[in-house]
């Protein structure tokens, strides 16, 4: 992603071997147990498919701002965020406020889709969020509380408005855990012991400069890509159908922080629109500010057909939206329902939410943030072998780990090391930072921090992950070494 010196970033410029505290003395347990308690609880009640617990080992007790604190009174900074959902933090005064006025107020906190002026004032905010030309035309769909049931609404009316049944996804993308978004998805482990999944969806090739599918890269490697798409849709010996749409997200998120390169993106869309296809634009995770801009599909200035959103939208309350061209809006009443589309408490702190990311140009924050970070992790790779990739969009990066030396696969490629990955994530879990993993072979450290995250709080993020990979591949160097 670019080299950066370190005199030319404060930030990046900290040592690696900085102290960073980020922990506070242990408080007693209190009636509701301790972290032990309640884990051996939770292990003895919930089911095998729960995954968070199994790398962060906690309850947790308290949440503000950035950072969470654990039933024992240890304090971390929450890089993870709800998976991206909670924008502006855990309990901001926004979102707290205008859950209270609602319920003061004696509102409706449930109402199908049946209209109150919460829901009406939520449009407002959302339309004035979306991107001028694309909000002049849109339709707005309330779905059911997940980002998976907003995927299921746009692939359904994708059908609907088209009479097609195929659908073109990618590689490495995410799109939720039903049967119809596993079978959207690349991640072939969620998936594997389930038969029957929705049919007629075919994978095309992303554009992942790393590990480039057509081993590449560059732009010879995104050319190959978009060609081998115009192929699957001119070709009639393709064996494959005309599709309703293509879906994608711009920026994928559990695939490992890989942004698609705005040029691809742009040609894809003119793609699409030749083809009479619809292109829809996962915004699940990347919405509302995450990558820079409100929107990632912004970056390249394209305007889809339709944009499914979830997470942040409700404030960290569960809600989801598809917003699409009102031309399509052909299906019938009843056509794609949910008990809880009617959340008012997620409409109500939506509103504020996206009205305080807009108002306080928060998106810019992220891009400005990103950068910094970036830098650092540009400037920790070059000391470090093993970062084999510094990647992503605002505050939205990953760090791709590889195996020391010259190790590749069939094409080239460094051999990806999800070993290494965890055992980093596990240190900087010890030090009071929370981070996820994903990724080709679970290899790619992610950092989604809320969007309010402070320059010093990077600064500790920074600090934390640079000891943890010091630790940790100054380790493997010595090992191989031997």
């Amino acid at each position: 992603m670019g080299e950066a010196k370190a005199s030319e970033n404060p930030v990046a410029a900290q040592p690696a071997s900085a102290p960073v505290t980020t922990t506070h003395a242990p408080t007693p347990a209190n009636a509701d147990g301790n972290n032990v308690t309640l884990l051996a609880q939770q292990e003895k009640r919930e089911s095998s498919a729960r995954t968070y617990p199994r790398r962060f080992p906690i309850a947790i007790a308290k949440a503000q701002g950035v950072r969470v604190t654990d039933m024992d009174g240890r304090e971390y900074i929450d890089c993870l965020a709800g998976a991206g959902t909670l924008a502006l933090g855990h309990n901001h005064e926004t979102v707290t406020s205008a859950i209270r006025d609602l319920i003061e107020a004696g509102a409706p906190l449930h109402t199908l889709d049946i209209t109150t002026p919460t829901k009406e004032a939520f449009i407002d905010e959302l339309l004035t969020c979306l991107p001028g030309e694309f909000a002049a035309h849109a339709r707005v769909h309330f779905c059911g509380p997940t980002g998976a049931d907003g995927v299921e609404a746009a692939i359904k009316l994708a059908k609907i408005a088209t009479g097609r049944s195929n659908v073109l996804a990618f590689q490495g993308g995410y799109h939720g855990s039903t049967h119809a978004t596993m079978s959207l998805s690349g991640n072939w482990h969620q998936k594997s012991a389930l038969e029957g999944l929705m049919p007629n969806v075919h994978f095309m090739p992303y554009p992942y400069g790393y590990r480039c599918p057509f081993g590449l890269g560059g732009e010879a490697g995104q050319k190959a890509g978009l060609n081998f798409i115009r192929s699957v849709l001119s070709d009639p010996e393709s064996g494959v159908a005309k599709p309703a749409a293509i879906i994608l997200e711009a920026v994928q998120g559990e695939g490992g922080a890989i942004p698609a390169p705005d040029a691809w993106l742009r040609e894809l869309r003119q793609i699409t629109a030749e083809n009479d296809v619809l292109l829809i634009i996962d915004e699940v995770q990347t919405g509302f500010g995450r990558t820079g801009k409100l929107f990632a599909f912004e970056h390249a200035g394209i305007t889809p057909d339709i944009v499914v959103m979830s997470k942040a939208i409700g404030g960290g309350l569960p809600l989801s939206v598809i917003a699409y061209h009102g031309k399509y809006d052909k299906w019938r009443p009843g056509a794609h329902i949910g008990t809880f589309r009617g959340n008012q408490l997620a409409m109500a702190a939506g509103i504020k939410t996206l009205r305080h990311i807009r108002e306080n140009n928060l998106a810019d924050e992220a891009a400005r943030k990103g950068q910094i970070l970036e830098s650092a992790l540009c400037n920790l790779q070059a000391s470090f072998p093993e970062i084999g990739d510094v990647r992503g969009r605002g505050l939205m990066m990953g760090v791709e780990m590889v195996e020391y030396g010259a190790i590749t696969d069939h094409q080239g490629h460094p051999k990806a090391s999800p070993a290494l990955a965890s055992a980093i994530q596990k240190t900087c879990f010890a030090k009071g930072l929370i981070l996820e993993v994903g990724g080709r072979h679970s290899a790619v450290l992610r950092f989604l921090p809320p969007l309010i995250i402070s320059d010093g709080e990077l600064r500790d993020v920074i600090g934390i992950f640079s000891q943890a990979v010091s630790e940790n591949c100054r380790e493997r160097t010595l090992h191989v070494a031997e």
